[in-house]
């Protein structure tokens, strides 16, 4: 297995009930690394540019008000087969049906407020990762 890096985000409902730290503490026993981290606060704008993919979901417009409603933790995760490890310890978007032992079944609220984003694959997590780290802040 090859050791890759995904984009994280703590989301606006896990950073308001002071979550980063037991989040970041089930993402490291799973074996994942945080090379880069950082907290902010995303506009109305920058949720919608990142979340660009969803512009014709019909969520897209509540999706980019909650991303901008709080500060937000973006992380960078390295490991092996990074960014399937980090979606298993997430769990499902639907917390009713995530597995025991995630982060959703354990901290989210509803679907939309689910705590967590991760890249679903090697190829947007390299885009997400560099929306918001220069090379210089990676550090591994």
């Amino acid at each position: 297995m090859a050791v890759e890096r995904t984009l994280s985000i703590i989301k606006p409902d896990a950073t308001a009930r002071n979550l980063t730290g037991a989040i970041n503490k089930m993402f490291e026993d799973a074996g994942l690394r945080i090379v880069a981290q950082k907290r902010i606060q995303l506009t109305p704008a920058q949720a919608g540019q990142f979340y660009a993919v969803h512009a014709e979901r019909p969520f897209y417009g509540e999706l980019c008000d909650f991303m901008a409603s709080a500060p937000v933790v973006v992380q960078v995760l390295e490991g092996e087969s990074a960014v399937a490890r980090n979606r298993e310890v997430m769990g499902a978007t639907n917390p009713a049906e995530a597995a025991e032992g995630t982060v959703r079944k354990a901290f989210a609220l509803s679907i939309g407020e689910n705590s967590v984003h991760g890249s679903d694959s090697a190829e947007n997590a390299a885009i997400e990762i560099a929306f918001f780290f220069s090379g210089l802040e990676l550090v591994g």
